[in-house]
């Protein structure tokens, strides 16, 4: 089980960091973390961490002078006078436990990044099932693009930002992914509240949709009476947890007449759409997005939204998004094999993400479309296994190469495993097949794949790694 998020809050904190420290981040190369550490650097405090792999987050912040180890040992925190941890790693880490044993201070990720928030005066909290990295993104380039000068933390590398996962700026405008995992939003302080999506996940915490629900809802809160959501009025699972919201409620829908905001007037070139921005009915802009899907609609939808109540003039929020690129890490071209088949990173997880990633891939051209699935924890696959065997099945993809199941922060295999759901997908129609090792995957696409298809490299993991393998 993970650790449990602490609740100091920013009072205590700032108490606490009023005057530069030696600060250990344990799980550095999060990309949550490493925004923090970040941030924390260039407060001027001496920050230093651990991980257990190297990557290239983690060399961003060597660049920048901060000691980072991949080997734990207790030593790290010798000097340490605080340590920021994430909660997925274990008590037995020897750093965290060094810093218990000898009283020092440690904060969870949820709880620092809460206290860091205050010093903005507008913080944006992007949540959601699915889409948080994705809408973040999309603010980050309007507001930048529009000359706000954000200072933003997303839960994936921004490919404008030089592959980092965030952007330091000025002090009006805090803009933030907001994880709902172990409730860790309700540590945060927002003042506008982006809600896309609310599904079943988590369920290594969560009982079920009703705790899932109450919690947006009370994270939705937290911006108090004076605040303000947006709320994906398609989605009646959002549309239940808004209830009773104290603050102001703007809307926004896809082809929904009732919506504040609207998309419609929707056409596809090449798997990308293109929509008509309209508020109360009344047509504010053209937007053409070059990301493939029709998920994107409703993040772009979302995103243009909070960015218009927000100030920003329609014509830049459009031009902002022509030439927004995706995440990383999100539907990403990473090149092509020497055979001339296109390879693709994407970091869908849920079956519903695979879906829509399914749908836009089969959107975009391509002769045939292979899917190399990393199922991510033996808890989300024993939930929704039916589900996932579902998503996997569709007709639109040639062939399903499993690997193995990322365990992530789990130990116990909860009885699953990729060949229980390679069965269920082939009881399904489906084509697939589990294979074990990433080399014998590369060399069996390259053997099969080439010139006009799609390679499709999906998992929250380490299944990335596939990538350069194939290339």
């Amino acid at each position: 089980m993970s650790l449990p998020n602490t609740h100091f809050g920013p009072e205590r904190l700032g108490a606490m960091l009023s005057e530069p420290r030696r600060i250990f981040f344990a799980g550095i190369g999060g990309v949550s973390m490493c925004s923090l550490a970040h941030i924390s650097h260039l407060r001027g405090h001496a920050v230093s961490g651990y991980d257990r792999t190297a990557s290239p987050l983690t060399r961003q912040l060597e660049e920048l002078g901060i000691p980072v180890w991949y080997d734990a040992d207790a030593s790290h925190v010798r000097d340490a006078e605080l340590l920021v941890y994430t909660v997925a790693i274990p008590a037995s880490l020897p750093e965290y436990a060094e810093a218990v044993r000898r009283g020092i201070p440690v904060v969870s990720r949820a709880d620092y990044l809460g206290y860091v928030m205050t010093g903005y005066r507008k913080r944006i909290g992007v949540s959601g099932t699915h889409g948080k990295s994705t809408t973040t993104a999309m603010l980050e380039q309007i507001f930048r693009l529009a000359g706000l000068d954000p200072t933003v933390s997303c839960g994936a590398p921004l490919k404008d930002a030089g592959g980092r996962c965030d952007r330091i700026g000025g002090e009006e405008h805090f803009i933030f992914e907001a994880c709902e995992y172990m409730d860790s939003f309700l540590d945060f302080y927002p003042t506008d509240v982006i809600v896309l999506n609310i599904e079943l996940d988590h369920l290594d915490y969560f009982r079920g949709i009703e705790q899932i629900e109450a919690s947006f809802g009370a994270f939705m809160a937290r911006t108090g009476s004076g605040g303000r959501v947006f709320l994906n009025l398609g989605d009646d699972n959002v549309m239940r947890a808004a209830q009773g919201y104290p603050g102001t409620a703007v809307t926004f829908g896809v082809e929904n007449d009732r919506a504040d905001y609207k998309a419609d007037e929707i056409t596809f070139t090449h798997g990308m759409a293109s929509f008509t921005l309209f508020r109360h009915g009344e047509a504010l802009c053209r937007i053409h997005l070059r990301v493939p899907g029709a998920h994107n609609i409703c993040d772009a939808l979302a995103a243009s939204a909070a960015a218009v109540e927000n100030g920003v003039d329609p014509r830049a929020v459009a031009e902002a998004l022509a030439g927004f690129e995706g995440a990383s890490r999100r539907m990403d071209r990473t090149g092509v094999t020497p055979e001339g088949a296109a390879v693709y990173d994407d970091y869908a997880h849920h079956p519903t993400e695979i879906h829509s990633t399914i749908q836009a891939a089969a959107g975009m051209d391509f002769k045939r479309v292979v899917l190399v699935f990393q199922p991510h924890t033996y808890s989300r696959t024993k939930a929704l296994f039916g589900d996932f065997a579902a998503a996997l099945a569709d007709p639109a993809l040639t062939e399903v190469i499993l690997t193995d199941i990322y365990p992530a922060r789990e130990t116990d295999t909860r009885g699953m495993s990729s060949e229980l759901l390679a069965d269920a997908v082939r009881v399904r129609g489906g084509r697939c097949r589990a294979l074990h090792s990433l080399p014998e995957i590369a060399d069996a696409l390259r053997a099969a794949y080439g010139k006009d298809d799609m390679i499709l490299v999906m998992g929250a993991g380490d299944v990335n790694a596939l990538c350069p393998l194939l290339l």
